[in-house]
């Protein structure tokens, strides 16, 4: 198993519901993807700036293949990439 975890801060305040939006609908095309075992996008309670990718992936390599798919390479790479600061964390699943 593969996992990520991706911090979004999004640059400008006007910007909030347009990223949630986007990225609402490349999580849900992420989730019908060969290897996608979770795709979560989080809305952060405590700051209406930040969202929260929790990503799971059979491997690696299905990972690497999520980042030609329509999800990345049509909503996130080109329209939500510009709107945040983003903060990835590879991770190790302890349970």
């Amino acid at each position: 198993m593969f996992a990520i975890n991706v911090v979004l801060t999004v640059k400008n305040e006007s910007d909030v519901a347009k990223v949630g939006e986007l990225l609402t609908e490349a999580g849900r095309l992420s989730r019908q993807e060969p290897g996608c075992h979770v795709f979560e996008v989080c809305h952060s309670q405590n700051n209406a700036q930040i969202y929260m990718l929790i990503e799971r992936w059979e491997s690696k390599e299905s990972w690497e293949v999520h980042k030609t798919a329509q999800a990345f390479t049509q909503i996130y790479q080109p329209q939500v990439l510009p709107l945040v600061d983003r903060d990835p964390h590879f991770s190790d699943i302890l349970t």
